[in-house]
């Protein structure tokens, strides 16, 4: 039996509020094509940020730091699918939201770059501005990470003030749909991709890594 397709949102808002409700309708569209839908509420978990080792551009193994990355790390590892939302803060990402960026991208997901042709969404949450920048931002960790980006025709941004706000706009949720949906679309075909030619890897992988000037095999061989 196969599985469902699993799709993994992070979110993060330090708060539960529009961040919250875009995701619960994103959820509700993935039901519909029987997704199995995971948030991650970075607000919930313990992550430090980054430390004063400063050592991240030559170790080969992975983050020092002992938190709960690594379980959302897994997470990400094991869906189909990843959805990165924030809320604007101070015209830029949402700090929680950086942080996770910083210490999930340089302690973790460098080394082999696991989320390789997983498929990637962004929502922006704003009450006007910078939605797009944010959006923009999100959008390139994710095709840092390798990963398949799936938009939406217009981006998945929605603006928001007041607690409440993400559900008056009527576009900005129909953007969101329209991801979620092209999102599953895309997990479905490279699941039949990969059982009709047989091939885990749709891209040549073993090149030299861009951070730490070290060939993959060397890196594995000390980790």
């Amino acid at each position: 039996m196969i599985a469902s397709p699993k799709i993994l949102a992070v979110n993060g808002s330090e708060r539960e509020g529009n961040t919250t409700d875009v995701l619960r309708h994103a959820a509700s569209v993935a039901a519909l094509r029987g997704v199995d839908f995971e948030v991650v509420d970075l607000r919930n978990i313990r992550m430090e940020r980054c430390g004063p080792c400063g050592d991240c551009n030559d170790r080969p193994v992975a983050c020092a730091v002992t938190d709960d990355l690594p379980a959302v790390v897994a997470k990400m590892i094991a869906a189909d699918g990843i959805i990165f939302a924030a809320p604007v803060h101070g015209f830029g990402t949402a700090s929680l939201m950086q942080t996770f960026i910083e210490r999930a991208g340089v302690g973790y997901l460098r080394f082999d770059r696991p989320l390789t042709n997983k498929v990637a969404g962004v929502i922006s949450v704003a009450r006007r501005y910078s939605a797009g920048e944010t959006w923009a931002q999100l959008t390139v960790n994710a095709l840092l990470n390798r990963m398949i980006l799936v938009g939406s025709g217009f981006p998945a941004t929605v603006h928001a003030l007041h607690k409440g706000d993400a559900a008056k706009d009527e576009e900005g949720l129909r953007n969101v749909s329209r991801m979620v949906e092209r999102m599953v679309d895309m997990i479905e075909l490279l699941r039949e991709h990969r059982r009709l030619t047989g091939r885990d890897d749709l891209m040549p992988f073993g090149e030299v890594n861009e951070r730490v000037n070290l060939p993959l095999n060397e890196m594995q061989a000390q980790r």
